[in-house]
């Protein structure tokens, strides 16, 4: 029988790697055993859940500028396939404050359509770095990256309201200074009515969880807000405001306003809006994508870990990413827009008493009969008081505290990094942000790391060694990684002073536990210029790789120029010896 060519080999492992880590969460947790009782426990927390995502998930919708629908479209396909494909027991999964930034505008650009097949490519991605285990990469992004680029998200998004809160209409714009720009021109058309809806749902959602603490503060605002409304347009002449009524959709022949009371119907997402979908245009999606697959990524790996610290769990980052890959493929299929683990939600569904991963679908479930049965109540949502969600959300998300704080006490390098980022995001977009954000953090360590590197000149007795060291024989210690940041300018330390009668340097290596390739180049160098000048060199206590690596790159044992010693004490008693024969009359030189 033929062997299967190699690069179906390389396919059917990737498939089977797949399979191996689906569904770890859920596996994990039935294992264990699921009774009625967990099943109770996760229906209740699904409720308060999903009472919680009801709302937002239209918010976020209609802050990317699409139907709200789409929104809840999302939260229904992810939070089912990615809670029971995913890694992790607890997580929630659906549409986030944070991908509003990078969402608004591909809508802008390309429509929805062009929205969904962003999120369909991202979803690609995610599977394919959940396949090549990049999952424990995330937490190589550093906290001064996260924080600044977070506190920025939360800045712009706050700032997108205010076109709401305003109850004014705004031509497309780029950069959060023409979108403020066009704010300002538009000051003369705001609607007093809806700046009051949003400053009394914003007193609402701070106020109410101080009194209530176990109804969710969105529902009971929400709620109020909207009779308010109703009761105003009834008994208030002149009395309008902005509803979710505004939205229209098409139901057969007759066009309605709000929601369709429909469950998630299967599309082609590249004919939505005659959407064209062809190589130039998935080319230009491609960056977008790649953005929207890094924060999903980011904020959904960032959220399991909190999740773990919460409920004491364990997740599997590379499963997540899978999951979260297939959730964004299927979403746009049925119209839903990017999805990520949502922190806050999560964090409400660990309050609740969730115990498995059934809880996270069952708050689909709760949302997917909501969106059909309270579709005609959902018409008459105020979008002042979405967006005043938005605003409390973003407020959340900022942790302003925590970045002030950082600001105080974090070192510079890392203020710099964060300041950058938050700076970048916000003038900008979160793509330049974490890019110049990882590169400028990965350039400031290796200046630190570099700045750990040291050659330092050493006596005998400093190391606990009884012995003088003779003339012309000097004893250096290295400490610290030769890398590319550190290992010119150490090795040039060295190098320099090999004047005089100096005839025989003991380099103790015990300190470095590693040299890259640059690190080599910069030895072979300082040997070099040693050798021409006629000084021994002796390495002393190198530690396996470092002998392994010296080895291989031929620099080996060379009598009267290049010797090695296990240990310290057995270099300076070579050192000795090669002194003492270089002062005997017409003695060869010999290691």
């Amino acid at each position: 029988m033929n062997e299967l060519p190699e690069a179906l080999q390389h396919q059917l492992a990737l498939a089977f790697r797949a399979k191996d880590l689906l569904a770890f969460g859920l596996r994990s947790r039935l294992r264990e055993g699921y009774s009625v009782k967990d099943f109770r426990a996760d229906l209740a927390a699904a409720l308060v859940v999903g009472v919680v995502a009801l709302p937002l998930s239209m918010a976020l919708a209609i802050a990317c500028g699409v139907p709200p629908q789409h929104g809840l479209y999302t939260a229904i396909v992810a939070g089912i396939v990615c809670s029971l494909l995913g890694g992790t027991r607890l997580q929630v999964t659906g549409p986030t404050a944070a991908f509003v930034v990078i969402l608004v505008p591909i809508v802008h650009k390309y429509g929805l359509g062009g929205l969904l097949v962003a999120g369909m490519l991202a979803g690609a991605l995610l599977v394919a770095m959940g396949l090549l285990r990049l999952g424990r990469l995330m937490q190589f992004v550093p906290h001064p990256v996260t924080t600044g680029f977070t506190m920025g998200i939360a800045v712009v998004i706050g700032a997108l309201q205010l076109k709401d809160v305003f109850g004014v209409a705004l031509p497309h714009t780029e950069g959060i200074f023409e979108y403020l720009g066009a704010l300002w021109d538009a000051r003369r058309e705001i609607n007093p009515y809806d700046v009051g809806i949003a400053v009394v749902t914003l007193g609402l959602l701070l106020g109410l969880p101080r009194v209530l603490k176990r109804v969710p503060a969105p529902l009971v605002a929400l709620v109020v807000v909207s009779l308010i409304v109703v009761a105003c347009q009834r008994w208030w002449p002149g009395f309008h405001a902005s509803t979710i009524a505004k939205f229209t959709f098409k139901l057969g022949n007759e066009v309605r306003h709000g929601i369709p009371p429909l469950p998630p119907i299967p599309i082609v997402p590249w004919h939505v809006g005659g959407f064209a979908l062809d190589y130039h245009t998935v080319r230009e999606l491609l960056p977008s994508a790649f953005a929207i697959a890094m924060l999903g990524a980011i904020e959904s790996l960032m959220a399991a870990v909190v999740a773990d610290g919460m409920s004491g769990t364990r997740h599997d980052p590379n499963a997540e990413l899978i999951a979260l890959g297939i959730g964004n493929l299927l979403c746009p299929l049925f119209g839903g827009i990017a999805a990520t683990g949502a922190l806050a939600r999560t964090a409400t569904n660990i309050r609740a008493g969730a115990r498995s991963p059934f809880a996270a679908a069952m708050h689909s479930i709760f949302i997917l009969a909501c969106t059909i049965v309270l579709a005609p109540l959902v018409a008459y949502l105020p979008i002042a008081a979405l967006a005043a969600l938005l605003i409390i959300v973003a407020r959340n998300m900022s942790e302003a505290r925590h970045f002030a704080r950082l600001l105080r006490i974090a070192p510079s390098n890392d203020v710099l990094v964060m300041v950058t980022c938050f700076t970048l995001t916000v003038v900008f977009d979160m793509v330049i942000a974490v890019s110049v954000g990882v590169v400028l953090a990965a350039l400031l360590f290796m200046r630190r790391m570099a700045m750990t590197t040291t050659v330092v000149l050493e006596q005998p007795a400093e190391l606990g060694i009884a012995v003088e060291l003779p003339p012309g024989v000097r004893l250096y210690e290295i400490a610290g990684p030769m890398f590319f940041g550190a290992a010119k300018s150490a090795m040039e330390a060295i190098a320099r002073v090999g004047v005089g009668n100096d005839h025989t340097f003991v380099l103790n290596m015990q300190h470095v536990p590693t040299i890259d390739v640059t690190g080599l180049v910069a030895l072979e160098s300082m040997l070099d210029r040693l050798f021409r000048i006629r000084i021994k060199v002796i390495f002393a206590g190198l530690t396996p790789e470092v002998a392994d690596l010296l080895d291989r790159a031929g620099i080996k044992r060379e009598p009267g120029r290049l010797a090695y010693a296990p240990d310290i004490e057995t270099a300076i008693s070579m050192a000795i010896v090669h002194a003492a024969r270089l002062r005997a009359p017409e003695s060869p030189i010999a290691a």
